[in-house]
């Protein structure tokens, strides 16, 4: 049986694995989102804060993947579910582009145009919500944009602790020496993560200030 054979005789398996690792990749990257984004403001706005919260998310990123699954196991609620394990793990991992991004973005906006902002009796928040953000939404998004990637990938190994997603096939196909099998996990997470790109690369163009 080729491929393409299999990928028809199992296409529901096939999309249910896919839809799994899209709600993985999905949550983990919403909630790096809502943690990430403030926390590059934090950065950039408290330059005090920059190195700790940079730093950290440094280090887990330094931290192998599988390694990061069984510390977090022992964490309770957290653990007791491979799902939940799987979306903090990948959470984390993204966080560091998000942050980063968003620091660059709000620290390269024209100092000329907050300061003629702040002249025309912009208040900060009102500067950051009107000025900053929009200005560093692009570089913003390009931070999410390779946390979405990133996930794709890593979502694979999220298999391994029994939550599902395209690594299931990848498990499998190496427990058995099957080629087919691997590809048949591969191939759809290539094509999540180029679609993402896409997508997002397309959308960070059209945002880019002109």
């Amino acid at each position: 049986m080729n491929l393409y054979h299999f990928f028809v005789e199992n296409h529901e398996q096939v999309v249910e694995l896919s839809l799994e690792h899209l709600w993985l990749v999905g949550i983990s990257t919403l909630i790096a989102v809502l943690i990430g984004i403030p926390l590059g403001i934090l950065s950039a706005r408290r330059p005090v804060w920059n190195r700790p919260v940079l730093g950290t998310a440094n280090i887990i990123q330094t931290i192998p993947s599988l390694a990061l699954f069984g510390f977090l196991l022992p964490v309770p609620w957290i653990g007791e579910r491979a799902d939940r394990l799987a979306i903090l793990a990948l959470t984390l991992y993204a966080l560091l582009p998000v942050i980063r991004n968003t620091y660059t973005g709000i620290r390269s906006v024209d100092p000329a145009v907050i300061e003629a902002g702040r002249g025309m009796g912009l208040t900060g928040r009102q500067l950051l919500l009107q000025v900053e953000l929009p200005l560093a939404l692009s570089v913003i998004l390009s931070g999410i944009r390779v946390a979405v990637v990133i996930s794709v990938g890593l979502a694979t190994i999220a298999a391994a602790i029994g939550a599902g997603g395209l690594g299931e096939f990848i498990f499998r196909g190496l427990a058995m020496v099957n080629n087919q099998l691997i590809l048949a996990g591969a191939i759809p997470a290539a094509v999540l993560a180029l679609t993402a790109d896409f997508g997002l690369g397309w959308l960070e163009k059209r945002l880019r200030p002109r």
